[in-house]
């Protein structure tokens, strides 16, 4: 579990296929130590599994499912700058919100206005089968960073970018067009879930059992 409160723009190092996916190299500044093998390292907010662990360096393995919701092999190319996050402990605080690193797919960035007091607004695109999972003021992971969503309309969602975020993030270097990968906040979706198992006995006239 992340918060989505990043701590270090990496860098891609390298990229290759690998059984049916891709093998990265990511470097990287990232505080608390070393990294260990095995740890759990959000990546542009897709949670990856440390492997091939060195001073800097860490290696992750991309599956196909991890490959087709974040744009596909383009989207790791060598020199991609990346957002990284390690994974939330017991006890730290919960600085943005939950954050699983499990990316439901990629928005598209459809404007962006820079304020005169240096941040920013975007507006990002919001897909018709995913418009129940945000509300104003509500929580969403765009690229791993932890937003609120300020506006709302149909078809879009906008977000504010302070300078502190657009500095410590790649936010600041997305321009209308780019696509970023977004994670719509778990709360919702178990809240979706719960509902949907009770509509079918409602449409029935009784309640669940």
């Amino acid at each position: 579990m992340f918060t989505g409160l990043v701590r270090d723009i990496g860098r891609v190092a390298a990229a290759r296929a690998a059984a049916g996916g891709m093998r990265i190299a990511i470097r990287h500044a990232l505080p608390g130590g070393p990294l260990a093998r095995g740890e759990s390292v959000a990546v542009d907010g897709c949670c990856l599994t440390a492997l091939a662990v060195a001073p800097g360096r860490f290696e992750a393995d991309l599956s196909p499912e991890t490959l087709a919701r974040t744009g596909g092999p383009d989207r790791w190319r060598t020199g991609r700058r990346v957002n990284l996050e390690r994974a939330a402990r017991l006890g730290d605080r919960l600085g943005g919100h939950i954050v699983q690193g499990h990316l439901d797919g990629l928005v598209r960035l459809l404007s962006r206005r820079d304020l005169p007091d240096g941040s920013a607004v975007i507006r990002v695109e919001l897909p018709a089968e995913a418009a129940h999972l945000v509300c104003e003021k509500g929580s969403v992971a765009l690229d791993g960073v932890s937003l609120t969503v300020a506006r709302l309309g149909t078809g879009w969602f906008e977000v504010a970018l302070i300078p502190e975020t657009l500095a410590a993030t790649t936010l600041g270097e997305r321009r209308a067009g780019d696509r970023l990968g977004v994670e719509f906040d778990v709360l919702a979706k178990y809240a979706e879930r719960a509902l949907s198992a009770l509509r079918p006995a409602a449409r029935r006239g009784r309640g669940p059992r």
